[in-house]
């Protein structure tokens, strides 16, 4: 049997430190990514994972339907819009290129199964510099996303609360889940399916799309608002093995 190719888009970043020892300092670079426990997730199962680092996306992520049609589920997490709509061409050589946003709805309506997860650049995200508000793929996902800063910092811990303990989306799961350090602030449209949500916001909600399937994680897929100890819960393989089966129609 085929395995579901999974395409994750995003969850990689730069950080660039000046290092001051007296009189003296230099600066050193470090090149991250998000991506351990999500990857280890699919170990052994029905699921090829691939991930393409943000830096990457701005110019490999697909320009064509076709390109898209190579996978069966994508996730955007925590890379904002702008690296999908400003290809090289267009940034660099003032090119037209076609708007990568735009053929994702296309997709999704013809087959696809997309997510989005949260973090500081998904949804609205830091300072709203995601940018996916009124964004082609904002009529598609499962929620609404406001115009402004949409994060919420839970340091304390904020506990998810299971509502359809029935959909597939938490199969095996069970209801009792670790806390959360933080999420994006959603609002779940009318016709989309609420299955879990964290301090009364929408946490994990799914929605059908033409002939295609989206969803959100309003929360990290890793550290730091998606904590070592929900990481290492067996719930969360759970969670994401569920979550790629179900759009992809499994």
């Amino acid at each position: 049997m085929a395995k579901i190719k999974f395409l994750l888009a995003g969850e990689s970043w730069v950080s660039n430190s000046t290092h001051y020892k007296g009189w003296d300092f230099f600066s050193s670079t470090v090149y991250e990514t998000g991506v351990e426990y999500l990857e280890k997730a699919f170990d052994n199962t029905n699921i090829d994972f691939i991930h393409m680092p943000g830096h990457q996306a701005a110019k490999e992520f697909p320009l064509s339907l076709e390109g898209l049609q190579q996978y069966d589920v994508i996730c955007l997490s925590d890379i904002g819009a702008n690296t999908l709509l400003l290809h090289p061409d267009t940034w660099l050589a003032g090119k037209s290129t076609p708007n990568r946003l735009k053929l994702l709805v296309e997709w999704v309506k013809k087959g696809g199964g997309l997510m989005m997860c949260g973090g500081y650049y998904s949804f609205a995200g830091i300072y709203a510099g995601a940018k996916y508000y009124r964004s082609p793929l904002e009529a598609i996902l499962p929620v609404n996303i406001h115009t402004f800063d949409d994060r919420v910092e839970t340091p304390e811990g904020a506990k998810p609360e299971v509502l359809d303990s029935a959909h597939p989306l938490v199969a095996g799961m069970g209801t009792d889940w670790p806390g959360l350090l933080g999420f994006n602030e959603l609002v779940l449209k009318p016709e989309a399916q609420l299955v879990a949500k964290v301090d009364e916001h929408p946490l994990l909600a799914a929605m059908q799309v033409g002939q295609g399937r989206t969803m959100i994680w309003a929360s990290d897929i890793g550290p730091h608002w998606c904590p070592v100890s929900f990481a290492e819960w067996p719930g969360y393989a759970r969670l994401w093995n569920n979550s790629v089966n179900w759009l992809a129609g499994k």
